[in-house]
């Protein structure tokens, strides 16, 4: 039991509390519900791969992100996460490549370039046709710093280089928007 909770307490957002009903909730209420998990979870960590190019999940044959089609578009979009990237083809029409960073440069917690894969990016922006990289990682200071960090790397390889808005978000009212924001906002203005 003890180990049961221990390792549910591993997944992000849950605490001892959490896992402790979770685990009960599974041996006392749903044991099917409990192996059908135990049977999912299994299956992801034999049948679920990271791709090599741009780092992605797929557990197919190929990766669908790294499509010739895809590659044509001479775009590369650079994500912190997988979340971020389905987030992005749930919700807009962009369908050029991607690179998952896993994670965003962090040295205090021992994160650097090479934890990120930049040198694969490095490659893949110096060999493979890419025109354009869209930076889309979070308005945090570890992701700010990640997308100056990349800016500068695409830059040093004639790379154009373009980063995601921030600022007000669609339906919001501007006097109930944080002043950081909004800050964001008006330095990121577009022409209309």
């Amino acid at each position: 039991m003890a180990r049961l909770i221990d390792a549910l307490r591993k997944l992000p957002g849950v605490g001892p509390k959490s896992a402790q009903r979770m685990a009960f909730h599974l041996l006392d209420r749903d044991r099917a519900a409990a192996e059908q998990l135990a049977n999912a979870i299994h299956d992801a960590l034999t049948g679920v791969g990271r791709c090599p190019s741009c780092r992605m999940f797929f557990e197919d044959a190929a990766c669908r992100y790294c499509t010739e089609a895809r590659k044509a578009t001479g775009t590369i979009c650079v994500v912190e996460g997988p979340a971020d990237l389905q987030a992005i083809e749930n919700s807009t029409p962009f369908r050029g490549r991607y690179f998952v960073l896993m994670g965003r440069l962090s040295p205090l917690d021992g994160v650097g370039p090479d934890e990120l894969g930049l040198p694969q990016l490095g490659r893949i922006l110096t060999d493979e046709g890419v025109k354009e990289m869209i930076i889309a990682t979070n308005p945090t200071q570890e992701g700010e710093a990640t997308a100056f960090f990349l800016a500068e790397m695409a830059k040093a390889r004639g790379v154009k280089v373009t980063r995601i808005a921030h600022g007000v978000p669609m339906g919001g009212e501007i006097e109930y928007v944080d002043g950081g924001t909004l800050a964001h906002a008006i330095s990121g203005r577009q022409p209309l």
